[in-house]
């Protein structure tokens, strides 16, 4: 990249942050959202926008919120709002356990000994990469990945935003590709099967459609990712000078090492359990089905988190020393909660705005209609493909859960690319593709505000600006090429998974 493009690209995203970054504080800015909400339910109301669902048949009208009854649901379930809010009791629950082992110094003897012994070329891979991994478990990335990369980062010199930047790149960006089958595949594939049936009454989507495309897609979004972060990100932030002081780096003490090594023990013995509850085919730690994916390890892995952690942190601190009592280990938890009064703050106005999205039907009405104009369009195969990953990318700046936009948009496209020729499997691929990349940049998003506080850490300035002049090189990049490895991937004829092809034959 020339020298003036670099020049031309910092201009560029420097204006976007300095425009959003002027915009009003995000909690602000959060409730000045829902009031529009409120405005705009109203207009549609009156002006009687309405769709009809594809999955359902049944007719979506705009729900005026200004109404009496719409008022009475604003007053009544506001505080519901706030503590139902997804991403609050996850963090809080999960910021327990971080919290004992934060104090106990666990975190900061694991963080000198990765960095000690890691390669250095190779840790804005590794970051971004255990970004995407870290997805099968939950919500484990948004609450631990994220800002363990931003400490990481800080303390062999790099800029901390730019390490929690590669992290959530790979966490939210690259949120359908993995080298393993997550919860979101068998979710995803059962919305296909019954899109399918439209079509084809015996049509199955395997959970494992899109495997083979996804692990590929795992190592692209990686070295996309790497790239973004040192030829883009870095050299615009430049050398970290704020006030947050990096983690010291000295070699590990022999009190350290022991604490280590119980931990590493503990470690191994909660891996054994966790085994012995999910090998056997009646294993304890199985799903009410019987299945791994399933498992109340991988669903609720944010309490797994919890006592994994508060554990480890605890054996730790009191071998080194750092706890003397179970007065420490309060104290260590009551510290972690004190980082989130920002938080608390700008999710309150996060929850009304996305619930009073929800109810006006708003977000809904987008999606059907968007479908609507592309199946209207009259184009070539690779334009259509192309064109779906765009709608499914841009509806998801609108609506936050994937499993709610693909069953609006399944039953729309995927029949329509089964007429074309095309596999469902292949339309769950698309889908997912624009699903992912737009996230690090999407309002919508249930961790964006979460994202933001951690930003402030290190610079106390930093805003939703801040965050989306940071993401969008990656959500740009990541377009492009996932798209491309999709085109490839098509013209190439590769199958997505195991009995997964890209076509259909309406003669089988």
């Amino acid at each position: 990249m020339s020298a003036q493009r670099k020049k031309n690209d910092s201009v560029f995203l420097g204006l976007i942050e300095k425009g959003g970054n002027a915009l009003p504080h995000p909690a602000c800015l959060f409730g000045i959202f829902a009031l529009f909400v409120l405005l705009l339910s109203w207009l549609g109301a009156a002006l009687g926008w309405r769709a009809e669902h594809p999955a359902t048949g049944e007719v979506v009208e705009a729900t005026n919120l200004m109404s009496k009854e719409g008022i009475h649901r604003i007053l009544l379930e506001m505080v519901d709002n706030y503590t139902g809010f997804a991403p609050l009791g996850i963090v809080m629950v999960a910021l327990l356990g971080i919290g004992i082992a934060e104090s106990s110094g666990l975190i900061n003897a694991a963080v000198r000994l990765l960095v000690l012994k890691a390669p250095r070329r190779m840790l804005t891979f590794v970051v971004v990469m255990a970004g995407i991994l870290s997805n099968v478990a939950s919500d484990l990335g948004y609450v631990l990945i994220i800002p363990l990369a931003g400490i990481v980062f800080h303390s062999v010199g790099r800029h901390p935003i730019a390490g929690m930047s590669a992290a959530f790149s790979g966490v939210s960006g690259g949120f359908s590709a993995n080298l393993f089958i997550g919860t979101i595949d068998p979710l995803l594939a059962g919305l296909s099967t019954e899109a399918a049936h439209i079509i084809d009454p015996e049509y199955n989507v395997l959970p494992t459609a899109n495997y083979y495309f996804m692990a590929v897609s795992t190592i692209v979004i990686s070295l996309a990712g790497t790239w973004v972060t040192t030829a883009i990100i870095e050299p615009r932030l430049g050398p970290y000078r704020g006030p947050v002081k990096p983690e010291a780096l000295g070699e590990i003490g022999p009190e350290e090492r022991k604490g280590l090594t119980r931990v590493t023990v503990l470690l191994l013995g909660w891996i054994a359990l966790f085994a012995w509850g999910l090998i056997p085919e009646e294993g304890f730690f199985r799903g009410d089905d019987d299945t791994v994916l399933h498992s109340p390890l991988l669903e609720g892995f944010i309490a797994v988190l919890f006592f994994v952690a508060a554990t480890m942190g605890i054996v730790y601190g009191f071998t080194t020393g750092a706890f003397k009592t179970s007065a420490d280990v309060v104290k260590g938890m009551i510290t972690s909660f004190k980082t989130l009064a920002a938080f608390l703050v700008l999710v309150f106005f996060a929850a009304q705005f996305v619930a009073w999205f929800k109810w006006s039907n708003l977000g809904l009405l987008l999606a059907v209609n968007g479908a609507g104009l592309l199946q209207q369009m009259d184009m070539g195969a690779i334009p259509l493909l192309l064109t779906f990953i765009l709608i499914s990318g841009f509806i998801n700046l609108f609506m936050g859960s994937a499993s709610a936009k693909w069953a609006i948009l399944g039953p729309v496209f995927i029949p329509i690319f089964m007429l074309l020729g095309y596999s469902p499997e292949l339309s769950q691929a698309l889908f997912r593709i624009g699903d992912s990349v737009t996230n690090v940049i999407s309002p919508m998003m249930s961790f964006f505000a979460l994202i933001i506080v951690y930003y402030e850490k290190y610079d106390e300035k930093a805003g939703i600006g801040t965050l989306i002049s940071t993401m969008l090189p990656y959500s740009l990049v990541f377009l492009v090429g996932w798209s491309l490895l999709l085109v490839a991937w098509v013209l190439l004829g590769i199958p997505l998974g195991p009995d997964s092809g890209l076509y259909y034959d309406s003669a089988k």
